[in-house]
């Protein structure tokens, strides 16, 4: 982390369009906040909006857009938001770059080894901004430190006076995207990829954003994952671990989740987020998390890696759904 890195940008893994200026018409397709599972949101402008920032294109102003949205979800005060873009300002022109120095990755310039998470999270436009969010707030006075000050106890720079140059274009930005917000919408069907990811609830978010990191993963029997000491998951450790990573602990086995529920009954469909059984009740063998479009992400058996597949073929043994809630 820490130079300005100016280069092309792939595309975001979660897109949050904006509709502040003509040059940007769009509907924001995700995804935050809601605490009902029969809804999803759609995030729309608040108020007049102020137009794009000059110098500034569609991609990064979407770029601008998810962080100050991830940071509403997580109410952080606005003055966190505009430390947030000037430190991604600083990184990667507010492009969500796949290179950098060493092994820096993503909006922030992230470094897997340096424990921000794996390289598909960094590179997760709000994976990325959680993390710098969690390691803001985390920081004692931070509300009380100059913008570059603020900026560098996240980042760790190289550059340690390199932020404040941005503070004023941050500002900009932040007035121009942040009447961003979020209300409920008919629920998503799901996208069934991990390029573009729909779900009704930030906490679904949360588990489908963590467990598409762990894609190509192998799989163990009893893992954990890499936070838990092992190589790779089992199907069931993979579910518990994407949704702890959003704050809900969950029962370690495929049979005990089934069984703690809440079921989704057999009429209703299928939301981003649900997870998905296999086996007869008394004995659970699998477990799934459903992704949308007939796909799950799963941790499947010994020699194929966490990935995604079908959640319904011939013969699988389909037991039903649930649908975890704090």
């Amino acid at each position: 982390m820490g130079t300005k890195l100016g280069a092309g940008a792939a595309a975001l893994v979660l897109a949050v369009p904006l509709l502040i200026a003509a040059g940007l018409a769009g509907i924001v397709t995700s995804l935050f906040g809601s605490s009902g599972a029969a809804s999803s949101l759609i995030c729309t402008p608040e108020g007049t909006p102020t137009g794009t920032v000059p110098g500034l294109t569609d991609e990064q102003l979407g770029n601008a857009a998810t962080i100050v949205a991830v940071g509403k979800q997580m109410a952080v005060p606005e003055p966190g938001w505009v430390v947030a873009i000037a430190a991604a300002l600083q990184e990667s022109g507010l492009r969500n770059l796949h290179h950098g120095d060493r092994d820096s990755l993503g909006l922030f310039q992230q470094r897997p080894s340096m424990g921000w998470g794996t390289p598909q999270q960094i590179t997760t436009p709000t994976y990325a901004a959680t993390k710098f969010f969690e390691h803001l707030t985390a920081t004692p006075n931070w509300q009380t430190m100059s913008l570059n000050d603020a900026a560098q106890a996240v980042q760790g720079s190289g550059f340690p006076n390199a932020y404040a140059q941005h503070e004023d274009t941050a500002r900009l930005i932040v007035s121009a995207v942040s009447g961003v917000h979020c209300q409920p919408s008919p629920v998503m069907a799901g996208t069934g990829d991990c390029t573009t990811i729909h779900a009704p609830t930030a906490a679904a978010m949360t588990a489908i954003n963590y467990a598409c990191g762990q894609r190509g993963l192998p799989y163990v029997w009893g893992g954990n994952g890499p936070d838990g000491g092992h190589a790779g998951f089992d199907c069931s450790g993979l579910t518990k671990a994407a949704y702890g990573a959003a704050g809900i602990t969950l029962p370690r086995t495929a049979h005990t989740q089934f069984h703690a529920g809440p079921r989704v009954p057999d009429n209703q469909p299928l939301f981003p987020g649900d997870l998905v059984y296999y086996g007869p009740t008394s004995k659970i063998r699998h477990v799934g998390l459903y992704l949308g479009n007939g796909k799950m992400i799963n941790a499947p058996t010994f020699g194929q890696p966490v990935q995604i597949d079908n959640y319904r073929h011939p013969g699988d043994g389909y037991a039903g759904a649930t649908r975890p809630s704090s």
